[in-house]
């Protein structure tokens, strides 16, 4: 007879939904196992989509207290009949991934239909949180999007007390919630905020209470928010990741006393009406901080390259991934940031700039240099000089590392076939997967030039291998804008 432990390892090691529904009718002590571990099994996601969702929500509504269900009843909300009358042999719910706001909207259009009352909506919402917060212990992740005070729900001490992950959005949280919250939660690892425009006193208590918040994501509006930014300068040792997408809400003073970030990203949206005063402020920031330990800068709609270079020039070599993408034609200091990167960045994989054509001496150096290169996108800032395209194919052919495998270059520059010639005939010796072409207001790219791509030894020898319409393998893209994927994902792609 095998033992507990054996019987679970064997169980969780199955996998098979048919299979362990089958396990389910041995004896109790074998259900008694699975159960939680089929119930894993299935996420929210998988269940909405599936045929089993009717049944998982009718499991979950009769898991509901006797009180719930009274007073559900006094406020005129008639449960399915279909749910069991009896409390069920499990704790399923102790079962179940905290659900996200959709997960509880769609609970409540199973039972309530399409058309009610907010009143009938906010009552059954509050018992539906309720019964989750009672039931599940040591939730991880969390996306904060509802009006529920969850955080002063019976139980919310346990739920919540280990959460890694938390997203607020301030459309639905209010500052009250959040301090409760601040009583609970400690240990957050990551902290995104969603909508904010000004200071919440519940906020700043949230963060203080962490013990090691290392990254923060922050999605702002029109505002201000002096005392958010002095909080995170009270976490300045521990924070290592951040993300932030409008310039001018948020005092940009916390920036020098994040002394061990890592992964920044800025996102600004370059159509919003910034006086140049805060533009300048902001950039002025960015110039005298100091982020020794950097290893990934993004900074779109920004026009900043001296700062930048500035910035680059005091990290200590570990930065991997540059982004640099503007819509601004008359950036200056492009080339100052290439010989920035040249000196500080001797292991840096994957480059995201622009450049003019001054700037090519720079990108001798720099293949020279970085010998680690994997990608590179260089974009033109100067559509009206475009006669030099073949001085740069002529530096990528002869000093290209092996290491370089994706090339992105602008539309603009013009290029003479021989040299194009000679840049594909440079890659016998090495393995380029991706050559893309920036399309932009001109394109001198030939069908030539195609039909140099398109010929067979260059395709076997370069692994130049993507098709287009009309055959080839030419991959063009309208404009190369990779903005960290979804900057995370931030957190969890280049952060």
């Amino acid at each position: 007879m095998l033992n507990v432990d054996c019987l679970l390892f064997i169980f969780d090691e199955l996998l098979d939904k048919k299979s362990l529904r089958s396990c389910l009718l041995v004896n109790r002590e074998w259900c008694s196992l699975v159960a939680p571990i089929l119930w894993k099994l299935y996420s929210w996601y998988n269940i909405e989509k599936s045929i089993v969702f009717n049944k998982t929500i009718n499991t979950i509504l009769s898991c509901l207290p006797i009180s719930s269900k009274q007073i559900l009843s006094d406020n005129n909300i008639k449960l399915p009949s279909t749910i069991l009358l009896k409390p069920p042999l499990f704790n399923y719910i102790s079962f179940c991934e905290f659900p996200s706001s959709e997960v509880i909207n769609k609970i409540t259009g199973f039972v309530l239909g399409n058309f009610n009352s907010d009143d009938k909506i906010n009552c059954f919402e509050r018992e539906i949180y309720k019964l989750f917060i009672g039931r599940i212990t040591n939730v991880k992740e969390l996306i904060w999007q509802t009006s529920q005070p969850i955080s002063s729900f019976p139980g919310a001490s346990t739920c919540f007390s280990q959460l890694n992950n938390l997203t607020i959005d301030l459309n639905y949280v209010d500052s009250k919630a959040l301090f409760v919250m601040s009583q609970i939660c400690k240990t957050l690892d990551f902290l995104e905020i969603l909508h904010c425009s000004h200071d919440l006193p519940g906020l700043i208590s949230l963060i203080d209470a962490q013990r090691n918040l290392k990254k923060v994501h922050l999605y702002t509006r029109r505002g201000t928010c002096k005392e958010l930014s002095k909080a995170l300068a009270r976490k300045g040792n521990t924070i290592n990741v951040l993300y932030l997408n409008l310039i001018s809400n948020i005092p940009p003073s916390f920036l020098i006393s994040l002394v061990n970030l890592t992964h920044i990203a800025i996102y600004n949206d370059e159509n919003n009406e910034f006086t140049d005063s805060e533009i300048n402020k902001f950039q002025q920031y960015l110039s005298i901080s100091e982020f020794p330990n950097l290893q990934s800068l993004s900074v779109i709609g920004l026009s900043c390259f001296k700062e930048l270079a500035m910035l680059i020039e005091k990290t200590n070599g570990n930065i991997s991934r540059i982004h640099i993408d503007t819509t601004n034609r008359f950036a200056q200091n492009t080339g100052m940031l290439i010989k920035a990167i040249v000196k500080s960045c001797p292991i840096i994989k994957k480059l995201t700039t622009y450049l003019e054509p001054k700037d090519f001496i720079h990108v001798k150096s720099l293949l020279i240099k970085c010998r680690h290169l994997e990608e590179i996108v260089f974009d033109n800032l100067n559509i009206f000089v475009n006669d030099i395209g073949d001085e740069l194919f002529d530096i990528l052919t002869k000093y290209s590392p092996m290491s370089l495998i994706d090339i992105s270059i602008s539309s603009v520059w013009k290029c003479s076939i021989d040299v194009f010639e000679l840049f594909f005939e440079s890659c016998r010796e090495r393995t380029l997967l991706n050559f893309n072409i920036i399309y932009n207001s001109k394109n001198y790219i030939t069908e030539n030039h195609r039909q140099v791509v398109r010929r067979p030894h260059v395709c076997l020898t370069s692994g130049f291998y993507e098709k287009v319409e009309g055959g080839g393998v030419f991959n063009i893209y309208n404009k190369i804008l990779e903005i960290l994927g979804n900057f995370e994902k931030f957190q969890k792609n280049i952060i």
